[in-house]
């Protein structure tokens, strides 16, 4: 009698972490509303070196968004210092954070913020746009780009003609253009079903795989699973910090 045996699972790989990216050491963040003082973060440290792949983590109210926020440089801390590749980014202008979210840092969000009557070439071009690349460099870029992440066929297409993986493959390829130092993912399977959800985790696989440094934030564990360490949130504190499963 014989048997199917079942394929062996390929083998996680875990690149060796290079050079410091981000050097958050006791950041606080407080917001007033009205008369209360809301903590959202309490004395947070974490490090990330290129070439990670990071998950954040965290219940409602945690603190994982005000962290997103520090880490994509969208908004600065109360208290604390934040190193962003040595520079210390705590006290920036808002020109030059605008300048570091640009260069150094591709966002890859939930809702997939394209704009909608441009083409997926059209939108993976913008960030080149705002960093002054000639027009031939640009399209050339945006289209190499959009190519290696599978919608080499689809660039002339509109947001309105894609499905929502390609939507959100349109996505990281305009985070990626720049050749930027991390990825910040928000929830980036939220608005996606489940099969669509799994070949967007194995696209990241593959871009950390080729050396890319990689942050999620999401709620899902299953998600949070495909990354190699997760930091977990709560109460504005880091709970535990560690590989990931």
């Amino acid at each position: 009698m014989s048997h199917t045996v079942a394929p062996a699972a390929s083998p996680r790989i875990t690149r060796p972490p290079g050079a410091v990216v981000i050097d958050i050491e006791e950041v606080t963040k407080l917001y007033k509303m009205g008369a209360e003082i809301i903590h959202a973060l309490r004395g947070v440290s974490v490090e990330i070196r290129r070439n990670e792949y990071l998950a954040v983590m965290g219940p409602s109210g945690s603190g994982k968004s005000t962290l997103m926020n520090m880490l994509g440089c969208l908004d600065t801390p109360t208290a604390g210092r934040y190193l962003f590749n040595g520079k210390n980014v705590a006290h920036m202008a808002d020109d030059e954070l605008a300048d570091i979210r640009n260069r150094e840092i591709g966002f890859v969000f939930q809702t997939f913020n394209l704009l909608p009557r441009s083409t997926a070439l059209a939108n993976v071009e913008l960030p080149l746009i705002y960093a002054g690349q000639p027009a031939s460099l640009r399209r050339e870029r945006a289209a190499q780009t959009l190519h290696n992440v599978g919608l080499g066929e689809r660039m002339m297409h509109k947001p309105n003609e894609l499905s929502g993986g390609q939507r959100q493959r349109v996505a990281i390829a305009r985070a990626l253009v720049n050749n930027p130092s991390i990825i910040l993912a928000d929830e980036p399977t939220g608005n996606l079903d489940s099969k669509t959800g799994v070949e967007i985790m194995a696209l990241f696989e593959q871009l950390y795989e080729e050396g890319n440094t990689i942050i999620v934030v999401t709620h899902e564990e299953d998600i949070a699973r495909h990354a190699r360490r997760i930091v977990r949130l709560r109460d504005g504190l880091i709970e535990s910090d560690g590989p990931a499963e």
